[in-house]
């Protein structure tokens, strides 16, 4: 397994992809709505197995002390390998290089513990994705 950022624009389609399988075809969105405007201005990071993109995540900089974690997915059939905590510490190693202190996130309550297990911290309720998706807001300082 490989943890990198996509190089290419296959790469960075399949990235796309698997964000969209993941985050939002199972609730009927369109597509398009896997990304954003921060896109450009973000580090994208993914986990290749094989050549293929089993898990990835997005971190972009919200002031230059906060760094804000988003888009996090994990390829289904890959989950509970710890391939997702791989892919979410080297977005934290991305963050600390932009000389960010903290890192925010909006976590799904579903996967909240996923985070805990990281050592993110609740600071908040989040909002409600699509009407029924229920988020925290998480933090966790860098070191």
């Amino acid at each position: 397994m490989e943890i990198r950022c996509p190089k290419n624009p296959e790469e960075f389609n399949a990235y796309y992809e698997l964000r969209y399988k993941v985050l939002r075809a199972p609730w009927g969105q369109e597509r398009g709505t896997e990304k954003d405007e921060l896109e450009d201005s973000s580090i994208h990071i993914a986990a290749f197995d094989d050549g293929k993109i089993i898990a990835c995540g997005r971190v972009h900089k919200n002031s230059s002390d906060e760094a804000q974690i988003r888009y996090m997915a994990i390829d289904e059939t890959y989950r509970g390998n710890g391939v997702g905590q791989k892919v979410l510490f080297e977005l934290e190693v991305k963050a600390k290089e932009t000389g960010a202190k903290y890192v925010i996130l909006n976590a799904r309550e579903s996967a909240s513990g996923f985070y805990s297990k990281a050592s993110y911290h609740p600071i908040g309720a989040g909002h409600m994705l699509f009407g029924e998706i229920a988020h925290v807001k998480m933090r966790k300082e860098l070191n």
